[in-house]
């Protein structure tokens, strides 16, 4: 990440920054038709448009220039073959970042962060999170839950509701507990899951949506 972005310009994207993005995306057509089936099957479920606006909220506010970046540091997965059947994952490195799992008609997500960014005390002692900001961030309580990864460094978060996933990305805290992850995932060298990258996801997540390519594919019978 550094050959785009130094220390200083992290950091600020960290704390709120705006940064200057490319102005076009590279692209691999042969990707793009790859998971065009599975695109137009996530079309059709009825979870798609908070899908969309989630991963859209998601794309403009958690990683830093995604234009530049997209495939080769981070990556969106559609309709991914994994035992938990997710709708949509987004990776980093080797490390999955943000999935959206389907919770009946609605939605659930998995969001992954530092221990350290939700303890009291800026710890990683599992005895210090602050379950009141984890509760602060969703729009009730009982929307949030958590789990510790194997090294206990890195928290699960489970938040269930699209308005809570929603909530939870805009609130500052959260926001910035995430970008923290993801920089250091990104930085942490190429994405391993550039072969699963799925372009017409990150239509979507860039706001890159003008009916094009869609149209292309839905004239082919895809």
């Amino acid at each position: 990440m550094r050959q785009f972005l130094d220390d200083e310009q992290q950091r600020a994207w960290l704390e709120g920054a705006a940064l200057k993005d490319a102005d076009e995306r590279a692209e691999s057509l042969e990707l793009r038709f790859k998971y065009a089936e599975r695109f137009q099957k996530l079309l059709r479920r009825p979870q798609a448009e908070d899908v969309f606006d989630l991963l859209r909220i998601y794309g403009e506010r958690c990683i830093p220039i995604p234009r530049s970046t997209e495939r080769y540091y981070w990556s969106a997965s559609c309709l991914p073959s994994t035992n938990d059947k997710p709708l949509v994952r987004v990776n980093a490195s080797w490390m999955e970042l943000f999935t959206l799992l389907p919770d009946g008609d609605g939605l659930r997500s998995r969001i992954i962060v530092h221990l350290a960014d939700f303890t009291t005390d800026g710890s990683t002692d599992p005895q210090s999170l602050d379950q009141d900001l984890l509760e602060r961030c969703v729009e009730r309580p009982e929307d949030i839950a958590h789990a510790l990864w194997r090294n206990k460094d890195i928290l699960i978060l489970k938040v269930r509701g699209a308005s809570s996933i929603r909530k939870f990305l805009k609130e500052a805290q959260a926001l910035r507990a995430v970008r923290n992850f993801n920089l250091t995932h990104m930085n942490r060298g190429r994405n391993a899951y550039q072969a699963s990258h799925s372009y017409n996801v990150a239509d979507r997540m860039l706001g890159d949506v003008d009916g094009g390519i869609e149209a292309t594919i839905a004239s082919l019978g895809l």
